[in-house]
């Protein structure tokens, strides 16, 4: 069923209240009296309370009022802030190196203002240790502690062991800090010439921040511990 108010002849009542294009009250009028000031003012004779009685009838440009309308949606969505959970899995004896690469993931996902969700798999005979799983989800807290806070403590869920970090910074004032670096690349691109442009959308498309309303998966592509992020086909890569 269209949600779209009736204008001008598709309006079916024998009269309406009239709004004058100012918003000042003109009265119950016929209809036909309310389509011929519509065409008298070069405007639209729009229902905009359909259930009245009789109907509120306004004059109004209607294609500019869906424009603006439009524009005001797409502006209030632009400023929406989505909750999103990434998820960053590790092994429990997981090397130096690899820990340091997952824990850029960790904190990369936190200054873009998202949860993290860590989960230690436990495989074999690691699974009668899970104080050392415990341990590394405690090291990793204290390590991004200036970007996140421990949101659920460290529990175990069959062969995994999970803990859910909180970021400090919330969605919106990340969003506007990444909108603000990115006005303050482009400003900075104008006083130099198309090579560095070119340049900088390299870096753009790496720096780009992806919206995303699904659980992104950092999956462990083998035992040593690769990191791949997974997302949903239908969402953006993250770059």
């Amino acid at each position: 069923m269209s949600t779209e108010p009736r204008i001008n002849d598709r309006i079916r009542v024998p009269e309406v209240r009239l709004v004058g294009p100012s918003g000042e009250q003109v009265g119950i009028v016929p209809l036909a009296k309310a389509l011929e000031l519509a065409q008298e003012y070069d405007l639209d004779l729009v229902e905009v309370a359909a259930t009245a009685r009789p109907p509120v009838c306004k004059l109004m440009d209607y294609g500019k009022f869906k424009y603006e309308s439009a524009m005001k949606a797409r502006e209030a969505r632009k400023n929406q802030a989505h909750t999103v959970i990434k998820e960053m899995k590790l092994r429990p004896k997981i090397d130096p190196h690899d820990y340091d690469t997952k824990k850029g993931h960790v904190v990369r996902f936190l200054k873009q203002g998202d949860k993290v969700k860590i989960t230690i798999m436990f495989r074999g005979r690691e699974q009668s240790r899970p104080e050392l799983g415990f341990r590394l989800l405690q090291r990793l807290a204290d390590d991004v502690q200036d970007l996140g806070f421990v949101e659920s403590a460290p529990k175990q869920d069959g062969r995994n062991m999970i803990m859910v970090l909180g970021p400090h910074k919330k969605k919106t004032e990340a969003m506007a800090e990444a909108r603000a670096a990115a006005d303050a690349r482009k400003a900075e691109r104008l006083g130099r010439g198309p090579a560095a442009d070119q340049a900088d959308d390299v870096d753009d498309d790496a720096d780009e921040v992806v919206e995303v309303e699904e659980t992104e998966a950092v999956e462990e592509a083998d035992d040593a511990g690769t990191a791949e992020v997974e997302q949903p086909a239908e969402a953006a890569q993250d770059a």
